[in-house]
Order: C-alpha cells, then structure tokens, then sequence
C-alpha cells in the first residue's frame, strides 16, 4: 500500500497576523513559516501505518514556491520515504490544487491520499472534498480515528453532533483531524537523514493545470478591535443592563 500525503506551508500559528498597508494581503516578509498543522497529523497517521506493517510507502507533496520544500524536508524528517514538490508562484485556489493533485495521484497511483481538514491560512476545507470528486474515490473527512482493514478503512469522523463511524474502500481520500494523533518532533539525525532522502521537482506547468484565480480579491481589513469591558457593583446593575442595554433577557 502507497501513502500520498498533502501537506502545505503556511504562516506559523504562533505569528500575530498582521494586514500590509495597502490592503492587498497579510504580510509574509519575515514572518515565521511551518507544516499546516492537520497536515502533520496527516503525514504522522500516514507514518504509523507504514510502522504497523500496513503500507509500504508514504510520499509527501507539497504545491508552493521554492520555500515550500521546506515543509517536504520536515515530513521526510519524521518518516516519508520521499517527496513531490510540485512548484508554482503565487496564491493558489483548491480547485488548482485540487487538478494538481490530481495529476500526482494519476503519476504515483497511491492507494491512500492524507492530508489536514483545512489550511489554517484560508480556512476553506474544499481541497480534499474537490480531489474525491476528480477521482472519483470515496473519501472520509475530518478523521479523528483510522482502522486499516485490507482494502477497507474504517473510520471514525468528527462531526457536529460528535462521533461518526465509517467504512470506505481503498483507494480514498482521508482528511485528517487535530484529534487523530500527536505528532513527532523530528530529531536531530532524522533531520540530516531527509537531507539525502529524493525530492521531484514538478513545474505545475508541465502538468497541464491552469492554476489561474477564478475569484478576485478586492481588500483583506483586519476584523474590528474587541471593545473594552464594564464593572458592575452588583446583581441587580447587571441584569438591568443585560435586560435594558443588551436585550438579551
């Protein structure tokens, strides 16, 4: 069994966002980049299943700029056999991720592909659903449990009214959940291991994908600054503004 696994580079969690002047994005100079975190917990999962004898390989790719082999280097380091850096300039939408994705799998015919639920840089979770709809694979989203069954997974989803459990056939798509797994930190020696492990370089326009926006930006603004909280001296000043000023009573 083959393990593709999606994962992205994005803005550091930790990194106070901050909107350039003009309004045309957020600022990305200098700011500290790292692995998508659901995209961690896709290569771990990934990783653990090859540990348990159940897959032969796990192969990372990643979609981005030059910078973005870094986040293939990172997933190599804790466990991928080797990486797909597929490489192209600017924002791109699902969709385009979605067809070059598309084309990986065709190439590396995998029989699972990982990745996290959503980016947390744009937040649209629409890749993995997009991927199961070009090839035409079952998929389970939002995996906070997987059970590898022969040509079966099964697998437990996280969902609004809380745990739901399915059974899928391979080859499918699997979007992973923070609760799925802790991912490893990659030490030191695995780390200077990857650097010898073999990354493809793909240019996106060799794969024939047209990766141009379908939707414009007009202005990113930061949301509105909280407003500063009241005092009240006691019960009764508290109810008379929730029932007066706020209305919520």
């Amino acid at each position: 069994m083959k393990i593709l696994v999606a994962v992205k580079r994005v803005i550091d969690y930790n990194v106070q966002i901050r909107v350039k002047e003009d309004g045309t994005g957020v600022v990305t100079d200098n700011v500290k980049m790292s692995t998508n975190p659901p995209d961690d917990n896709a290569i771990e999962e990934a990783v653990k299943i090859k540990e348990a004898g159940k897959a032969s390989e796990v192969v990372a790719v990643t979609v981005g700029e030059e910078k973005a082999q870094e986040t293939v280097r990172k997933a190599l380091a804790v466990g991928a056999d080797r990486g797909v850096h597929v490489k192209v300039d600017g924002t791109l939408e699902p969709l385009a991720v979605s067809k070059i994705l598309q084309k990986i799998a065709d190439k590396e015919k995998p029989d699972l592909v990982f990745m996290g639920k959503q980016a947390i840089d744009d937040d649209c979770n629409q890749t993995g659903q997009m991927l199961s709809a070009l090839l035409n694979w079952p998929q389970a989203t939002f995996a906070s449990k997987i059970d590898v069954k022969d040509n079966k997974l099964e697998v437990t989803r996280e969902i609004d009214e809380g745990l739901e459990t399915i059974e899928i056939n391979v080859p499918a798509i699997v979007t992973c959940d923070l609760r799925l797994n802790e991912p490893r930190y990659a030490s030191l020696p695995n780390i200077m291991k990857a650097k010898k492990k073999p990354i493809e370089e793909i240019a996106a326009s060799d794969l024939g994908v047209d990766v141009s926006p379908r939707l414009e930006q007009l202005k990113v603004e930061e949301p509105p600054k909280r407003k500063a909280g009241i005092k009240v001296a006691n019960v009764a000043e508290l109810v008379q503004k929730l029932k007066n000023e706020a209305k919520v009573i």
